[in-house]
């Protein structure tokens, strides 16, 4: 299953990036994450690691998989039988900067779990791409 939702944003996209990208601050800005463990240090990059705990989920571990700095990071958190990519894309345009948030879960258990949880990423994913709008538009960005 595949789940996206965009914002268009009036911020500079190098500044939606810093929000964005800054995983550790999530929590101060979304309701939809409660904590962020780094797993390892300094900022994001390919095959870094991040423990989040997130409302009415398990907590995951995810592994950056593809990444190009001021753009677009995609990480992975794998269960028993599913597996879950995040991808976070940042992108001007003569409207403003697109974030878009998008979630695909592959495997033979995301049927499952994707009917389940539907609604549940539908909001979140929703809401996170709000929240990095409204964090973005204001004059004390989180970064």
């Amino acid at each position: 299953m595949r789940f996206d939702h965009s914002s268009t944003i009036q911020a500079p996209a190098e500044r939606v990036w810093e929000v964005f990208s800054n995983v550790e601050r999530w929590p101060d800005w979304t309701p939809t994450v409660d904590s962020v463990e780094r797993l390892d240090a300094g900022r994001i990059h390919i095959g870094a690691r991040t423990r989040i705990r997130q409302p009415k989920l398990r907590v995951a571990v995810w592994e950056v998989t593809e990444m190009k700095d001021g753009e677009y990071f995609e990480w992975v958190s794998t269960a028993p039988g599913m597996k879950t990519t995040g991808g976070h894309r940042v992108i001007s345009t003569p409207d403003g900067t697109v974030a878009t948030a998008t979630i695909i879960q592959e495997g033979p258990l995301s049927w499952l779990f994707g009917r389940l949880y539907a609604g549940l990423t539908r909001r979140y994913i929703a809401t996170e791409t709000q929240k990095l709008k409204e964090v973005s538009e204001s004059s004390d960005a989180a970064g």
